[in-house]
Order: structure tokens, then C-alpha cells, then sequence
């Protein structure tokens, strides 16, 4: 489907942006700037009126919006440019409304001739030069470039307006998952791209690619698995440029424009949990590149985990800042991680602007395994997340839940934030969503203080034997194929895990036989291809997940009744995976540990010290029974303003606050339809100031929305 209408989208006027002041009117990237501050000079909306805020206008996407865990989410922060909102629906489609009213002009669907897939998307590009103005989004593998008036596809880029980021990699990657979740970013004429690729055995590689934005050619590619004759090649097996994947940046990236350098934080190699396969550092998974953004040729790199065992994915695009560093002004690069460390360098050599230690971390018992064993530790800032897990700090919500939890701790191996994946099970804290996460940080641009929110809960490494490879085998019990193939994500019964494995209870009822066929050959999201499987055995998984009763003893009979089929439908290469993304939480549903279970911190970056720290997030139920606020898991980030506001959404409990800069004492909060699980931006138009938000909700086993809602001080 694709509308356009014809009233005059006001995208007239001189050339876009012809200074800062007029930049900062706008919300022209995810980011706010092409550094990535998240920062706006616009100060109409203050402290001291901030709490009149009211509903200017709201936009319906028209999908997605339904009952808790029907999995459709927006986590899109939408752009602003020339008085038009560009944004991404929770269906993955693309639109344009008014500004100034929510009006929509044109959508755009790339799923009107092809399958819908489920892929989340996390803004649009805008680029313009003269007359041209397009528009850069992906859905899926397809990363399309449309003309920003009228929402049509531009002919002259790639097939009919789109390319195929599966393709030209480089290497066979047939049938793996190649998605973009986050934005590009644009270097002149040069549209620079991460994507997300599977997180097991047989994933594709994470190259970053330089596109043009005309054509869609591309231009240059910096291989972050390096091949023969490259530097970093030697931190690798000899043939692991191959096979290994992941080592992809997938949380979006800031530019230098005075300096051309693009900043860009990778992710782990695949698989991310037992990395016997590929036993060395790694370079350059877990890093920040500083790259030459016309050319992709390498300036720095900074590894911040070496050698990843526990999915430690640079998780957010960096910010660029000036801080003062005795007494001179030192251009800047913080990126957070979601251990909770944040990471700053000087942004031209690459230099640590707070000491970085190399310090012994625990070994890995799991056989085959050898963790790396020091990991690098900034001395400044103090992390923003927890990162140790004592019996001290478990839950004493109640007797019964900190009894529950005691049990498991004593089984688990607890050492710290380095501590390796093992069979016994591992604590992970902060868990694999952080600490920090893709909703990133906000910088005051003026006072260098970065605003940062942190998930505070813990999860679980727990390894199991992989099932041998039987060669040449064609078992067909579908039960089975799925025990040895998908439970140890989605679980015996199917359930999922709440977030990136969903519940196949009841697929049959949102997906055709063909649509499963789709994903087990091509792969989605953090789901692999399942080409270790024979043509056979996933036909048989498809019939089973579409036509046989969820119930654990069936899948349990599965497992061990049919041991031989079981053991003969998994090819896998590592010989130990995940048991299950797990949350730890204790019988009532609540985090493992004691609150806080989410933050919101200030850290002045020219000191490396805290301005204040607060708890973020509630839940009703445990207020209400006189608990202090305990803070939620959390996914968005903040932006802050010149108005001495720092706006967040993020929350399990769908709520937008806004909070002193300089205090964190909160201003105003509203309720959300559904859950914020974005970041804002804000702009001015007309005279008036918006701020506008994403409420998609979908996630932490909350309702799904489909909800644009901008506010504004009354007229």
C-alpha cells in the first residue's frame, strides 16, 4: 500500500539546514545530530512549565496495536525535517504526517507484493541535496530509498528502489538472516550501514558497507572479520573468516563530519556463547571503529571485550562531546556498554581519556573453551549497572522468594561481570540487555554530561551438549527435530522467553505453513537459518508446530523416548549451546535481586563523576503496597534540552516522565496507551515546541500499541 497525498508537504525552502540554529529546529537523525548527542538547544518547554504539557496530536498507525505479548512493537525515534515527521510503523512500514498535526501524507508498505515479515525497525535516514530528498529505510533484508515527498520508490536504486543486504558480502551467505534494525548514517553522498545477523553457528558476517546514495552501489566495505593479509586476521583460527559470523554493528553509528570519521560499535562473534571454534581476541567483534568515512579505510579500534563468551554487544551508537581535560578542550567519543561501563577516548587518536586496566578475569571450565583472561576495565566512570551478584544482594521481597533464589544461587557460579558461560549455569549481571542498551545516552552538549538509563537484572549462561551429527540422517519426527533443534530457546513448551525467542504456542494461529517454512530456511531475527536440518525434518518441524498439541509431555516423551531421531536432527558445529535466554526472576516474576532493577543516571564526562542517580519505573502493584520505587527493565533511551529536560519513556509500567537535568527530581510523568520502548525526539514548528514518542509497547509482556503522541505547552 502506498498513499500519497497532495497537500504541500512544506519541504520548500533554502537548502536543509544552513546553520545550527536551524539544525536544532529540526530532529533531522535518530540521534538529534550527526554526533549522536541526542541533545536539543530548544528550550520552550522549561523546568518550571514542563509540567503543562498536554496531548498535541497523536497518529495511528493502524497496526499492531492488540492484547499483552502479541509481539508487535515501534521502537522507531522519528525525524523531523522541513516541518515533515518520517517515522516506521510496527508493521515495518514507512510514513510521513505533519508535524504540526499528525496528518498523514504518504506510507509506504514493502510487504505489498512479498510475505510480511516480523523485523524491528528503529528509524529512517534522510538525505537531500538540491532538488533530491529521499528517504532510507529497511524492512528486513531490504533497505529501500524512496523520495521523501511522495513515499514512491526511487527507480534508479537497485532493483526498483531497493537492495538485498543478504547479497555481496563476499562469501556464501545463502539463506542467513541479514536485517538492519538501526538507521545508517550519511557521509556526503555515501549512506554507511550495520545490520543484525544470527547469533549461532552458520550466522553471516557483520561487514560494514558504505552505499551510494543515488544507486545503491557499494562503495566501500570494511571486513570486521578480517580475511587473509588484513590486520586483526592473526586473532582468529586460520579459516574462521569462513565460518565465523556476527561481529556486526547493529545499533546504529555517529559522524565526525569536520574530521570524516564514522564511529561505529560491533557486536560478538557467532556463536555467542561457546567460542571454542573461534579461540583468540577476535578483533574487531566488541569494538569501536573509528573508520575514514569516504574511504572505510581503518583509523583506530578499541576492543572492549576480548574474545566474548556472554553476548556483550556494543549496544547503542556512541556520542561525540568536547570535555575539558586540564584546562583545553578535548574532542570526544563516549560509547556505553552494556556491562554499565562507559568507554571515552580522545576521538582523533583513539586515546583513553579516563585509564582503561587490562585485569585477570575468570576462566571457563567448559571443555574446548578458553576464555580470554583479562578483560579491559575503565577506572572512570564507576559503572552505571550493577556488575557483582552476592548472596547479600538477592531478593528479600518476601522469605519464600529469597528462599527460591538462594537455592539457584548456590548452584551458579558468581563471579563478577567477566564470568564465562558454564554448564552449572553462570550469573549474568547486567544480563544480556544490559545495563546499557540501544536506546543509548543523551549528552548535554554545553555541560558534557551524559544521561544514561540501565537495566538492573540479572539473567543466566547456562551451556548443554549439543546433540551429535548423525551424517547423511533423515529423521523425521517433527517432536523430536524440535527438542534438539528450537527448545533450547523457545522451551520444551513452547512458551518462549518473553523477548527474543516468542512463544510458538500458538503459531498456527499467525503464521502459514509456508511462512515457517520461510523462516526455518532464510532465518529471522536473532534465529539462524536452519540449514543444519534436512528438507525432510523441516517439513516435519513445520507440521509439528502447526498441528501438534503444546503440552510438555509430549515434547518431554519427545526427548526421551526418541533419543536417536532427536540426536540425529541437530547438525550443529560448537558442541555446547545455550540451554535458554533466561530472566532470572524469583516464583512471583520479579528480578532475582534486590531493587533497583532499572536507573537513571547523570555522569559529568569531564570528571568521570555522578551528578545523581535514581531509581526508574514502578510497578503499581508493589507501590501501591508501600514499596519504595524499584525502577523496571527498560528499552529506549533518553533525550535531554536546553530547557533543563531530560524526557524518558523506556518503562514496564508506560510511563513518559520528564526529569531535572540537573537533579533528576522528577517533573511531570503521563500514561502512555501502551509502552514507550523508544527514544523521543523533540522539535519547533510554528513557534511551538513538540516532543513526540513511539508507543509501542510489545514487549516485557506488555500490551502492543500503534500510537505517534506528540505534546506540547497549550497554544
Amino acid at each position: 500500500m502506498l498513499v500519497a497525498i497532495t497537500t504541500p508537504l512544506m519541504l520548500g525552502g533554502c537548502s536543509h539546514h544552513s546553520s545550527d540554529a536551524d539544525a536544532d529546529r529540526d530532529w533531522p537523525i535518530t540521534g538529534g545530530d550527526a554526533g549522536n548527542s541526542r541533545h536539543s538547544i530548544l528550550a520552550q518547554v522549561t523546568r518550571e512549565n514542563v509540567r503543562r504539557l498536554e496531548v498535541a496530536w497523536v497518529y495511528h498507525t493502524g497496526e499492531g496495536a492488540g492484547r499483552p505479548g502479541s509481539g508487535a512493537q515501534m521502537q522507531a525515534t522519528p525525524i523531523v525535517v522541513h516541518g515533515v515527521l518520517f517515522s516506521t510503523s510496527g508493521g515495518g512500514k514507512a510514513f510521513a504526517v505533519r508535524a504540526d498535526n499528525g496528518m498523514e501524507l504518504w506510507k509506504f508498505d514493502p510487504y505489498a507484493d512479498r510475505p510480511a515479515e516480523n523485523s524491528v525497525n528503529r528509524g529512517v535516514v534522510y538525505w537531500e541535496h538540491g532538488a533530491e530528498r529521499r528517504i532510507f529505510f529497511s524492512a528486513a533484508s531490504r533497505l529501500y530509498a524512496l523520495d521523501a515527498t511522495t513515499g514512491v520508490p526511487i527507480p534508479g536504486f537497485g532493483t526498483n528502489g531497493w537492495i538485498d543486504l543478504a547479497r555481496g558480502l563476499g562469501r556464501d551467505s545463502a539463506g542467513q538472516s541479514v536485517v538492519a534494525t538501526s538507521p545508517g548514517v550519511i557521509y556526503q553522498d555515501l549512506l554507511i550501514q550495520g545490520s543484525r545477523v544470527g547469533e549461532g553457528d552458520g550466522s553471516a558476517p557483520g561487514y560494514v558497507r558504505a552505499f551510494d546514495v543515488r544507486t545503491g552501489a557499494v562503495r566501500w566495505t570494511f571486513h570486521t572479520i578480517p580475511l587473509p593479509g588484513e590486520p586483526g586476521y592473526e586473532t582468529w583460527p586460520r579459516d574462521a573468516w569462513r565460518t565465523v559470523g556476527g561481529a556486526n554493528s547493529w545499533a546504529g553509528m555517529a559522524v565526525d563530519v569536520p574530521r570524516g570519521l564514522v564511529f561505529i560499535p560491533t557486536g560478538s562473534a557467532t556463536p555467542d556463547f561457546y567460542g571454542g571454534n573461534r579461540l583468540g581476541a577476535n578483533l574487531y567483534a566488541n569494538s569501536l571503529l573509528a573508520l575514514d568515512a569516504a574511504t572505510g579505510r581503518h583509523v583506530w579500534h578499541f576492543q572492549t571485550i576480548h574474545h566474548d563468551l556472554v553476548d556483550r554487544d556494543l549496544p547503542a551508537a556512541p556520542n561525540l562531546l568536547t570535555v575539558v581535560r586540564d584546562g583545553r578542550r578535548v574532542d570526544a567519543v563516549a560509547q556505553i556498554a552494556k556491562t554499565g561501563f562507559v568507554f571515552l577516548f580522545d576521538r582523533a587518536t583513539g586515546a583513553p581519556l579516563f585509564p582503561v586496566e587490562e585485569r585477570p578475569v575468570p576462566a571457563s571450565d567448559v571443555p574446548g573453551e578458553q576464555a580470554w583472561p583479562t578483560q579491559p576495565v575503565p577506572v572512570k566512570p564507576a559503572p552505571f549497572a550493577r556488575q557483582v551478584l552476592t548472596e547479600s544482594d538477592l531478593t528479600d521481597r518476601t522469605a519464600d522468594a529469597h528462599a527460591a533464589v538462594l537455592a539457584r544461587y548456590r548452584t551458579l557460579r558468581s563471579e563478577g561481570v567477566f564470568t564465562p558461560p558454564s554448564l552449572a549455569g553462570s550469573v549474568v549481571l547486567p544480563g544480556y540487555d544490559g545495563g546499557g542498551e540501544w536506546g543509548g545516552a543523551a549528552i548535554d552538549r554545553g555541560t558534557s554530561v551524559m544521561y544514561v538509563n540501565a537495566s538492573d537484572v540479572p539473567w543466566i549462561a547456562q551451556l548443554v551438549p549439543s546433540a551429535p551429527t548423525v551424517a547423511g540422517s533423515t529423521a523425521v519426527s517433527g517432536a523430536a527435530v524440535y527438542v534438539a533443534s528450537c527448545a533450547s530457546c523457545h522451551g520444551v513448551e513452547r512458551r518462549g522467553d518473553g523477548n527474543r525467542a516468542p512463544s510458538l504456542v500458538d503459531v498456527r494461529t499467525r503464521l502459514s505453513a509456508a511462512q515457517v517454512r520461510e523462516i526455518l530456511d532464510k532465518g529471522r531475527g536473532f534465529m539462524p537459518a536452519s540449514t543444519s536440518l534436512s528438507v525432510a525434518q523441516r517439513v516435519a518441524v513445520t507440521a509439528y508446530l502447526l498441528g501438534a498439541p503444546a503440552s510438555a509431555s509430549d515434547a518431554t516423551r519427545a526427548a526421551t523416548g526418541n533419543a536417536a531421531a532427536a540426536a540425529s536432527s541437530a547438525a550443529v558445529t560448537a558442541p555446547y549451546h545455550l540451554r535458554a535466554y533466561e530472566r532470572w526472576k524469583d516464583p512471583d516474576g520479579y528480578p532475582a535481586v534486590k531493587p533497583p532493577w532499572g536507573t537513571l543516571n547523570a555522569i559529568d564526562l569531564n570528571t568521570g563523576e555522578y551528578l545523581w542517580k535514581i531509581p526508574l519505573g514502578a510497578f503499581p502493584e508493589l507501590t501501591a503496597k508501600r514499596v519504595p520505587i524499584t525502577g523496571t527493565e527498560q528499552y529506549g533511551g533518553p533525550i535531554v534540552t536546553a530547557g533543563g529536560i531530560v524526557f524518558i519513556a523506556a518503562t514496564q509500567d508506560e510511563k513518559f516522565r520528564a526529569f531535572d537535568s540537573r537533579t533528576g527530581a522528577l517533573l511531570w510523568e503521563t500514561t502512555l496507551p501502551a509502552a514507550g520502548y523508544a527514544t523521543p525526539s523533540t522539535y519547533m514548528l510554528g513557534g511551538r515546541q513538540y516532543v513526540v514518542l513511539a508507543a509501542g509497547g510489545g514487549k516485557l509482556g506488555t500490551r502492543s500499541g500503534d500510537s505517534y503522541i506528540a505534546f506540547a505547552l497549550p497554544r
